[in-house]
C-alpha cells in the first residue's frame, strides 16, 4: 500500500463523511495492528496522548505496540461530536483488562485535523480510566470490527 495515497474521506467533511471516518478509524483501532493503523496518519502526524507526546509513524507503531500489548482484549467504540472542513471531535469509550485481570473503561476525547489526502496529521486526546467489574462490561463482541447491530456510545447510555 502507498504509504502517502489518499485515506478517503478526504477533506472538506459533510456529517455523513465525518461519521463515515469516525467508524473508519474505530475499525482500525479495533484491529489492534499498529502497522496497519499508522498508515492513516501523515508520515509526521503530531500526537498528544493523555501526557505521552508521539511525532511521525514510527513512533505511533511504537506508541500502539506498547498499549496494545498493556490494554488487552481492548474494544472500542467511537462517536462523532462535531466536524469542520478538515477537523473532526470524537468522543469515545474502551473496555480492557491489564495483565492481573482487572477490566477498565477508558474514556474520553480526540481531536483531529487532516491534510488534503484525509491523512490525520494531529491528533490530541484526554482519557481517564475506570475501573470496572468484568460483570459490568458492555463490549462484547468478538475481538475485530465492531458488529454493526451493536449499539454506540449513545444507545449504551456512555
Amino acid at each position: 500500500m502507498d504509504k502517502t495515497a489518499a485515506r478517503p474521506p478526504v477533506p472538506p467533511f459533510t456529517p455523513q463523511s465525518a461519521a463515515e471516518k469516525v467508524r473508519l478509524a474505530e475499525d482500525g483501532w479495533n484491529s489492534r495492528d499498529p502497522e496497519k493503523v499508522a498508515l492513516a496518519y501523515s508520515e509526521d502526524s503530531r500526537w498528544r496522548n493523555r501526557a505521552e507526546f508521539v511525532t511521525g509513524r514510527d513512533a505511533i507503531v511504537g506508541f500502539l505496540s506498547r498499549k496494545w500489548a498493556r490494554e488487552l482484549d481492548y474494544r472500542l467504540i467511537k462517536e462523532l461530536w462535531a466536524h469542520s472542513d478538515d477537523r473532526i471531535a470524537v468522543r469515545f469509550a474502551y473496555e480492557w483488562h491489564d495483565d492481573s485481570g482487572q477490566w477498565y473503561r477508558s474514556y474520553g476525547n480526540e481531536n483531529w485535523e487532516f491534510d488534503p489526502n484525509g491523512l490525520m496529521r494531529v491528533r490530541h486526546a484526554c482519557i481517564n480510566d475506570l475501573p470496572v467489574r468484568e460483570s459490568d462490561r458492555l463490549y462484547h463482541w468478538p475481538l475485530g470490527r465492531r458488529p454493526d447491530g451493536h449499539p454506540g456510545l449513545t444507545d449504551l447510555g456512555l
